[in-house]
């Protein structure tokens, strides 16, 4: 039987009392920065890598180019994110004598996952644009990369905007793995509450209303660009 006032005091004693609310801060900091940074290194990375694969492969050097971005894609979505994030931290910085911060791995980690998966996305996203509007830039002198960066691309972000929004919510939960590289997010911060008595309910469901009120919060706001797009299209 659980005792929920013991449980509900225990939890606020170390988070308020004993200042575990810092800890707390920190863990959520870190995580929206992990999953920020991470999507913007991503949806960069992932629009060169589509780019590359939808481009003529008439010559060798796109050939070859595809098939470089192949492996990268089957790499970080063949692997579990937990096994990147070691490989990177303990195996590759250690190799090359590089020493860097946690936090920087894991940004650079989910930027190069969330790369991988957004090249399909932003993929798709391109070939749902009419081909006649690529053509249509063609037709006014335009080079296939501005004409693919002026015309194609912008088209194409209003269809994949939902599914850029499920990419960032997925990073958010992801981050929850970064305690294997020392990295304090938000279940460590939790979880180190949880420690100090060995008293891991109230944490743990707090823990959860948090998440879901980040997730919510880019679900609204996901909603709120949808709306802005669909609108200024009408206009």
């Amino acid at each position: 039987m659980v005792d929920w006032n013991s449980a509900w005091n225990s939890f606020y004693e170390q988070l308020i009392t004993k200042g575990g609310y810092k800890t707390a801060l920190q863990g959520l900091i870190a995580t929206v920065e992990i999953a920020v940074i991470g999507l913007i290194i991503g949806i960069i990375l992932g629009t060169v890598i589509a780019l590359v694969k939808v481009m003529p492969k008439y010559k060798l050097g796109p050939r070859i180019a595809g098939g470089v971005c192949d492996v990268y894609v089957g790499f970080f979505r063949g692997t579990p994110m937990v096994v990147q994030l070691l490989l990177g931290y303990y195996v590759f910085l250690p190799m090359l004598g590089v020493t860097a911060d946690a936090i920087a791995v894991a940004i650079v980690i989910f930027g190069l996952n969330s790369g991988a998966y957004v090249s399909e996305i932003m993929r798709a996203g391109i070939q749902s644009v009419d081909g006649g509007q690529l053509e249509a830039g063609r037709a006014v002198g335009l080079p296939y990369w501005q004409a693919m960066l002026k015309i194609v691309i912008p088209q194409s972000i209003k269809n994949i905007l939902p599914t850029l929004g499920n990419e960032f919510i997925v990073l958010i939960k992801e981050t929850s793995v970064v305690s294997f590289i020392a990295v304090t997010d938000l279940t460590k911060a939790f979880r180190s509450i949880g420690d100090a008595n060995y008293e891991y309910i109230i944490p743990y469901i707090m823990l959860a209303l948090v998440y879901l009120v980040l997730v919510l919060g880019i679900t609204y706001l996901v909603k709120l660009m949808e709306r802005r797009l669909k609108r200024d299209e009408r206009q």
